[in-house]
């Protein structure tokens, strides 16, 4: 009885633990990091926690691919990667992001590849839409970001 006992209260307080933010996987070179949300808000993108030592660092060399993962409440959600980067020149390029992933079709892992074999990755943010939608000055609609999960990219050679 005392067993039984002892195993309900265990699985109670398990049932009661408060929710755990989404990690965001990285992987590159061999090496991975799992990263908590730099920023995390209700479905509206209010109420936001913000954790800026979330923040992930990981070594990316010129031209390799960064692997990323995402569990199941982001994959099964609206979600892009957006990333800056260095041309061989060293001179900064615009900021680009990924298609724009969805609920329709879930996606858990993307690869970012960079335009050219010599770029140098700078910073990787996975970026969680939530149900809010705002104008832009141009007039279009932009949904606002949920969530973020950021990489910095170590480049030291």
């Amino acid at each position: 009885m005392r067993k039984v006992l002892t195993v309900l209260l265990l699985a109670m307080a398990a049932g009661c633990a408060a929710p755990t933010d989404p990690e965001v996987t990285f992987y590159a070179d061999g090496e991975a990091i799992n990263v908590e949300p730099t920023q995390y808000c209700d479905l509206e993108s209010e109420n936001c926690e913000v954790d800026v030592e979330a923040a992930g660092v990981l070594r990316v060399r010129p031209g390799k691919p960064v692997q990323i993962s995402v569990p199941g409440e982001l994959a099964e959600s609206a979600w892009s990667v957006k990333f800056t980067y260095r041309n061989a020149r060293g001179e900064q390029q615009e900021p680009l992001r990924s298609k724009l992933f969805t609920a329709n079709e879930p996606r858990y892992a993307y690869t970012l590849v960079l335009p050219n074999p010599d770029d140098q990755l700078e910073s990787v943010e996975v970026q969680q839409y939530g149900a809010r939608i705002e104008t832009s000055t141009t007039g279009a609609f932009d949904f606002v970001a949920r969530g973020t999960w950021v990489l910095s990219v170590d480049d030291r050679h």
